[in-house]
């Protein structure tokens, strides 16, 4: 057992609440409505893990609220300033001009997600591509205006369609693509403690998505090299819901129901946090061993968490309506039984606390 403190027990405050980090190699669930303090005691546990395991963590953050995580509250101990000084935590930006930025490259993708980007069919649209699928990779190299100028060219008829499908949906115009600099896969094959990546700055709505499933397309294919990584998506109904709503965002449930499924013995583990369950493709939910419950009114999410987390008592369920912020139900693998616990304090900055109600002056 690895024993991570995340608070103390509601009905003793005296007495430390612990979960065992080992048990992070099966997927955990964390749920809590808004104002439940979900996104707070998320990075209670991120922290915990960051400082008691060797367990390299990838963090989807589509708020920004983990940009923060290398730096420390006022009231931090010097000594453990010190331990978190030293661990490599590399922030990947969107959302400001910081570098670096988070960037990818189109020709990493697999065929069929380029083909999701470009909205192209293989059978609806099968000239255009199959000039998809026989483009060069040396194109990952140019910047914008050639790679148009190289389509547009082109003798094959095909290749122009494409040049001008590309050009009107401005899918060259993303802040994403890295064209001829640094990718961020290259970063995370280093395996740092944490790679937080910040997707709320993309103004387009797939962008996110493109960017994650470039990342899980990655560690997907790398799977064999059996590299242990915590995969930690915030807001993960924007990454897998049970409908998907364009073709990105099916690719990407697609490859996210493939690692909840098959990822776990090759070390690609998944910890998902979302207001809403039913927000949640279940395929993917019900490959979760672990469970964690914050307040939770919504009588139809409640009933989709018996039925898939069937260990954890009912009467414990249906607490949470009345639990206060910050308190949490755990229960799972990671517990060696369900446990009401309330939250300790955070050790780093956060990122998206909720913004007050001024008085008139």
């Amino acid at each position: 057992m690895i024993p991570l403190t995340v608070g103390t027990a509601v009905d003793d405050p005296d007495r430390p609440a612990v979960i065992d980090a080992s048990r992070f190699n099966r997927h955990t669930f964390w749920c809590g409505q808004s104002g439940s303090g979900k996104t707070y005691a998320l990075g209670v546990v991120l922290e915990q893990l960051l400082l008691e395991t060797s367990l390299p963590m990838v963090v989807f953050d589509p708020n920004a609220d983990y940009a923060h995580m290398r730096d420390m509250r006022e009231d931090t101990e010097a000594a453990m300033r010190e331990r978190f000084d030293a661990f490599d935590v590399r922030v990947f930006h969107s959302s400001t001009s910081e570098e670096p930025q988070l960037h990818a490259r189109f020709v990493d993708l697999s065929v069929r997600s380029q083909a999701a980007v470009a909205m192209l069919d293989p059978i609806r649209d099968g000239e255009e591509y199959n000039a998809l699928l026989h483009l060069d990779d040396s194109l990952s190299h140019y910047q914008r205006g050639t790679l148009l100028d190289t389509l547009f060219s082109s003798g094959d008829e095909a290749r122009r369609q494409l040049g001008m499908r590309i050009d009107n949906l401005q899918i060259l115009d993303w802040p994403l693509w890295a064209f001829g600099g640094d990718s961020v896969l290259e970063t995370i094959d280093e395996r740092p403690r944490v790679t937080i990546l910040d997707v709320s700055g993309f103004p387009h709505p797939a962008e996110l998505q493109t960017a994650a499933l470039a990342v899980l397309e990655h560690l997907w294919e790398r799977r064999m090299d059996r590299k242990p990584v915590l995969i930690v998506l915030d807001e993960a109904h924007n990454f897998c819901p049970p409908e998907a709503r364009n073709s990105v965002e099916e690719q990407l449930t697609e490859q996210l129901i493939q690692i909840a499924a098959e990822g776990r013995k090759f070390g690609l583990w998944l910890f998902l946090s979302t207001q809403r369950p039913t927000k949640i493709h279940p395929n993917v939910l019900s490959q979760c061993d672990n469970l964690g419950l914050m307040r939770m009114n919504s009588p139809r999410d409640l009933a989709e968490l018996a039925h898939v987390f069937g260990f954890v008592p009912q009467q414990l369920l249906e607490q949470s309506s009345s639990f206060a912020k910050g308190e949490v139900l755990l229960a799972g693998a990671f517990s060696e039984e369900a446990q009401l616990v309330r939250v300790r304090r955070r050790l780093t900055a956060e990122g998206g606390s909720d913004l007050a109600v001024e008085p008139s002056v």
